[in-house]
């Protein structure tokens, strides 16, 4: 298992310019936007507009904090707010994003759609979990959580993210915070 702190994440500019993402995790290693088969980011939204494209790449955003956002998806309108579930659609069509009352940080994880697939969850703690049959991750996003695994305790604060790998056991999520499940599966 490897725990990511968020202190530690990798920032860099938007795609388009238009903001700045902290990378918490990408496979391969080192791969650049262009190139990577996944990736699990936060991205801080401080103004209204487009959302960079990623062809054959397919998004999940997640409210982490801030009153939401509106989107665009190729003309269809949605609102994303803290309460509302990850929302999963093609990064490779029209989006862009209206805020609805100043600056909101969320979470994207990302996966490229011939190779990867993925799927993001809100926890209801405590979680009971299970043996892996995906790569997983347990993303706190707010508080402490406490991720029990066979081989121990790990303690995550607010944006720090713990990988669980393939095969492994996932026992238990707990603590006062929130925390989201993250899972990767190659086609």
């Amino acid at each position: 298992m490897k725990i990511f702190k968020a202190a530690d994440y990798k920032r860099m500019p938007w795609k388009n310019g238009g903001g700045e993402t902290a990378e918490i995790a990408v496979f391969p290693k080192d791969a650049s936007l262009a190139d990577f088969e996944w990736r699990i980011s936060i991205a801080t939204v401080a103004s209204d507009g487009p959302f960079s494209s990623f062809a054959e790449i397919d998004r999940t955003l997640t409210i982490l904090s801030g009153e939401g956002m509106e989107l665009e998806i190729a003309g269809e309108r949605l609102a994303l707010t803290h309460a509302s579930q990850p929302h999963h659609f093609p990064a490779d069509v029209a989006t862009s994003a209206r805020l609805l009352g100043g600056t909101v940080v969320d979470l994207n994880v990302m996966t490229r759609r011939l190779r990867c697939t993925h799927q993001v969850e809100r926890l209801k703690l405590p979680f009971i979990g299970r043996r892996n049959e995906a790569t997983v991750f347990i993303f706190c996003s707010s508080g402490t959580v406490v991720v029990e695994l066979e081989i121990g305790r790990f303690e995550l604060h607010t944006f720090d993210c713990a990988a669980i790998p393939l095969e492994s056991t996932l026992l238990s999520v707990s603590g006062s915070g929130s925390a989201l499940k993250i899972e990767i599966r190659t086609v």
